[in-house]
């Protein structure tokens, strides 16, 4: 490794050295090296915080040192910096972006047109469902889909990319070395095999809540638009959308309930001005040129997934919005023991989930 990325490693671990302070000490002195062989006058002049001019002259070397090793260690890991070949053009337009990108993976990735679909960690079987064929619809049309690994929206859209056999990277508010959450372990090694897992913590880094809303803005920041898929009124993933609109990227969202509560974030979304998603061909049509140009292949609406009468006759009961059993037999006219035998083939099929509150919900392509 040359001396001056080991400088930009450790002005990195300075405290207070963000884009923006970044950005002054680069303007200053002209580069990490010299930013360290700079004396007390020069950097008080430039009023910096004295933790931050403490944490300069007198670097923690050490830590520096952990993150070259990780950087040299097994499998593709990389470190792209700000202002240098290899960083990704689309990320460097945004107000403040990251000076160093740690990268696991093919760093090739964070160059093909992406677009983020985020939401509700909380999200329910048809949310996911739906962020998933929105994900593999991208990817048939050669979009990479970006998203944060978490659980809920982020993981289902993953999933959607990687099986329908595209790209998909993970912004992740931890260092490259954590995998959070440990659930998604194997996520991450096929979202390895075929993308990248990216963010701008150096090693070691946990998942401190602090660290998410800053992903964000690589998020939307990497990508031409943002899908917001089931998303609570105080929810993380309108920070991203707000930051999208903020970067002059596309925001769309997706509709819902009126009585759903991961609806209203949506909802304000799209009273704002966000693009009502229905399908992917909504989000294709609004790329710039000819990106995401390449036939979807979506399932046609137009005929019901339920070949049997009694089942097409539950799906008509039951609408696009969760409902009791007893609701649903209500309307179904059926008897609650027929109800209920036929609702458990209907959820072996993958046509009906069950949610909590003893209520149903249809799953598949329409949501």
């Amino acid at each position: 490794m040359d001396d001056d990325t080991y400088h930009a490693l450790a002005l990195a671990r300075v405290p207070g050295v963000g884009p923006r302070t970044w950005s002054r000490l680069m303007a200053a002195f002209g580069g990490p090296e010299a930013v360290f062989r700079a004396g007390r006058s020069a950097l008080r002049s430039l009023g910096l915080d004295a933790t931050t001019e403490a944490g300069i002259l007198a670097p923690d070397w050490a830590a520096a040192r952990a993150d070259a090793r990780w950087l040299d260690g097994p499998g593709a890991r990389h470190l792209l910096r700000l202002a240098r070949p290899g960083y990704p053009g689309q990320l460097a337009e945004i107000p403040d972006p990251p000076p160093l990108l740690f990268v696991a993976g093919d760093p090739a990735t964070l160059h093909h047109p992406q677009v983020a679909i985020v939401g509700s960690r909380h999200a329910t079987a048809a949310g996911r469902d739906l962020a998933h064929d929105l994900a593999a619809g991208l990817a048939r049309a050669g979009v990479a889909t970006t998203s944060g690994l978490a659980t809920g929206i982020d993981a289902a859209a993953h999933r959607g990319a990687l099986e329908a056999g595209g790209t998909t990277l993970a912004v992740v508010g931890t260092g490259p070395d954590r995998i959070y959450p440990a659930r998604h372990r194997r996520l991450h090694a096929r979202i390895l095999a075929s993308g990248a897992v990216l963010g701008e913590l150096p090693p070691g880094c946990g998942p401190l809540a602090a660290h998410f809303p800053r992903r964000n803005r690589i998020v939307s920041g990497l990508s031409l638009g943002v899908v917001v898929v089931q998303a609570g009124r105080h929810s993380g993933s309108l920070i991203t959308a707000r930051l999208a609109a903020e970067q002059g990227r596309e925001v769309f969202a997706v509709p819902g309930s009126i009585h759903d509560p991961l609806a209203r974030g949506c909802h304000a979304l799209l009273r704002e001005g966000a693009k009502l998603v229905e399908s992917v061909d909504d989000i294709l049509e609004e790329l710039p040129g000819t990106v995401g140009s390449a036939p979807v292949n979506a399932p046609s609406d137009s005929t019901s997934p339920a070949a049997d009468p009694d089942e097409a006759r539950i799906l008509a009961a039951l609408g696009h919005d969760p409902l009791t059993l007893d609701t649903l037999q209500q309307r179904s006219g059926l008897t609650l023991d027929r109800l209920s035998s036929i609702l458990l083939t209907m959820e072996l099929k993958g046509l009906v989930t069950a949610i909590p509150g003893g209520r149903y919900q249809r799953r598949g392509p329409e949501g």
